[in-house]
């Protein structure tokens, strides 16, 4: 297969993932990968273009008991059951020259193109049918799923039909599509209904199908749709966009016509945008977990990763220093083991240096972003490739708790590798001095070698990992929620923007720190006592029972306040920095 066939380049992938300190915030531009299947439900009346010689055409399988399903277009079998890695089919780059010649001949490509903004008309032009052809398709099918006869549609007749079409039941996603269908949110769809979407989304696929043919021909070719990935910022090689165009293509003659596209995508309940229709041949399928995972999906596709690395890091450097004021104060207020207000800690700070020293520490904050969110997600793609190997699976991607596993591990990767530098920050924070001057960080850090040892750069490493998994897994599942109610109550199924998934992932972040802030507080206090100190804990079960046994249930608690506080303003000024750094990096 030669990449010189179009043209196109092979490129080579540039793992960089998306530097974040909070997914949500961070993830919200990006691509949102949602689940997708192809449906294959034809127009009576447009020929197959032959396939292209001197290949010879596929054995035709046995006539489906479903009129409105083509031949050989079963779900199952044609996007599932074979591995379009496994060399069945030449590959689509490899005979595409050849079968774009072939297929414009017979009339596969045929200019269908109708002057004016898009209405049924190109559509039915694009399809080749009339419109009573198209309203007895669009029946057939509604009758298909209505079994029963009754002329309305639930979720469980809806779910049945998918079963039928033999789709994997992890690749169902028939909720999303009732409520994309159910207009007036009293759970049952009706044939009215169910016509409209189908004029909605029919539309909405022939306008990003005009879009991506540049050529005007009538079909995409494999050099357009990969001029159209490198647009939305996505890098694929010559041999990726073989196996993508191969997944659309269902009679494999190299070239896309706008019916293979119509049922590639036809009961998509969401947007289709371009970076959409990739993550989903990307993964195929997905349970309803989506594009908030632990870790940003498709970053690693990217030909702008690194400018996106820097717009996050720099995000996240502005929001920790317009916050650094709050976090000092949690941090004091975590160590103090006696009675106290957010007032008098206030106060206390004050003493140490006026304004300057709420903003001690926050250099080191500052610091370990870029090392901390590199090392994470570089982990995480090697973990998410050992993943796949043991599993043996030929999969472009892990499944949902498999990524959450996966960004858990990978969390603890790069906390364990910055965690001596935490240490020094917050023994620089409850650094205490009446004048102002603490030591530097050179002087600081040989002081904990010489008098406590290297040992000593890891104390309270242990509970900092342990709320790693819990904080993700309460932190998604929250967020997930959020989102669904949101879709459903308040933006009547359309997909939630940028930001009420700020909102989402706010709430759900302080939730997620809420619940494992016991953890936080243990952490904080064996980092900032000394070894050698007469009330030093022995380890992380000292720092409990004294702490229960002292200050009850409320001293796992302290600094919680400024905590909470601080999330807002965190996430407000991470996205809209962000947003800024976007621009001026020409990534919108």
């Amino acid at each position: 297969m030669s990449p010189k066939k179009y043209g196109i380049p092979i490129r080579i992938h540039t793992y960089i993932p998306y530097a974040a300190s909070h997914i949500h915030v961070y993830s919200l531009p990006l691509l949102q990968p949602f689940l997708l299947f192809p449906f294959p439900f034809h127009s009576p009346n447009q020929p197959n273009p032959p396939p292209p010689p001197p290949a010879p055409p596929p054995p035709a399988p046995p006539p489906h008991p479903h009129s409105f399903l083509a031949a050989g277009a079963m779900p199952g079998a044609a996007a599932h059951a074979v591995d379009p890695r496994g060399g069945a089919s030449p590959p689509p780059v490899a005979k595409a020259e050849a079968a774009t010649a072939a297929a414009a001949a017979a009339g596969g490509c045929e200019p269908a193109r109708k002057a004016g903004a898009v209405t049924m008309e190109h559509v039915l032009l694009a399809l080749h049918e009339t419109e009573a052809e198209r309203e007895a398709r669009i029946r057939e099918m509604f009758a298909f799923f209505d079994v029963d006869g009754r002329g309305q549609l639930d979720y469980a007749q809806i779910e049945a039909g998918l079963a039928a079409l033999q789709i994997p039941a992890e690749c169902k996603y028939a909720r999303e599509l009732l409520r994309a269908c159910d207009r007036d949110r009293d759970g049952r769809v009706g044939y009215d209904d169910f016509r409209r979407y189908m004029d909605d989304k029919e539309l909405e696929l022939y306008r990003i199908f005009q879009a991506i043919d540049v050529e005007h021909n009538g079909c995409i070719l494999p050099e357009e749709l990969w001029d159209a990935l490198v647009k939305a910022g996505i890098e694929i090689d010559d041999e990726e966009l073989a196996r993508f165009v191969e997944h659309v293509d269902k009679d494999n003659n190299g070239i896309i016509t706008f019916e293979e596209w119509r049922d590639f995508l036809l009961l998509y309940p969401n947007e289709v945008t371009i970076e959409n229709i990739y993550h989903h041949w990307e993964r195929v399928c997905l349970v309803d977990i989506g594009e908030q995972a632990v870790i940003p999906e498709g970053i690693s596709k990217s030909v702008n990763a690194s400018k996106y690395l820097i717009a996050g890091g720099i995000a996240g450097a502005a929001s920790r220093t317009a916050t650094a004021p709050l976090d000092r104060l949690k941090v004091i207020m975590q160590v103090q083991t006696t009675r106290t207000t957010v007032m008098h800690s206030i106060k206390d700070i004050w003493s140490q240096g006026g304004m300057l020293a709420f903003f001690r520490g926050n250099g080191l904050n500052v610091v370990k972003v870029a090392p901390e969110s590199a090392i994470r997600f570089y982990a995480y793609e090697m973990l998410k490739e050992y993943i796949m190997k043991s599993k043996g699976e030929n999969k472009s991607e892990v499944g949902p708790s498999e990524r959450l596993v996966a960004g858990g591990l990978a969390g603890a990767v790069a906390q364990t590798a910055i965690y001596p530098v935490d240490l020094v920050k917050t023994r620089l924070q409850t650094y205490s001095c009446v004048d102002g001057k603490v030591p530097s960080l050179g002087a600081l850090s040989r002081d904990i070698l010489m008098h406590e040892g290297p040992r000593a750069f890891y104390r309270g490493l242990v509970p900092s990992l342990l709320g790693i998994v819990p904080y993700a897994g309460i932190d998604l599942a929250v967020y997930e929620t959020l989102k669904d109610v949101s879709k459903t109550y308040i933006l009547k199924d359309s997909d939630p923007g940028p930001l009420v998934q700020l909102g989402c992932g706010t709430v759900s972040g302080a939730l997620g720190a809420t619940c494992v802030y016991p953890l936080q507080v243990i952490r904080t206090r064996l980092q900032a006592q000394r070894a050698n100190s007469e009330s030093a804990y022995r380890g992380m079960s000292d720092v409990f029972w004294r702490t229960l046994q002292h200050e009850g249930v409320s001293g796992f608690y302290k600094g919680i306040l400024p905590n909470l506080l601080k999330v807002v303003p965190a996430a407000s000024i991470t996205y809209l920095v962000y947003e800024a750094m976007k621009k001026n990096l020409s990534l919108d």
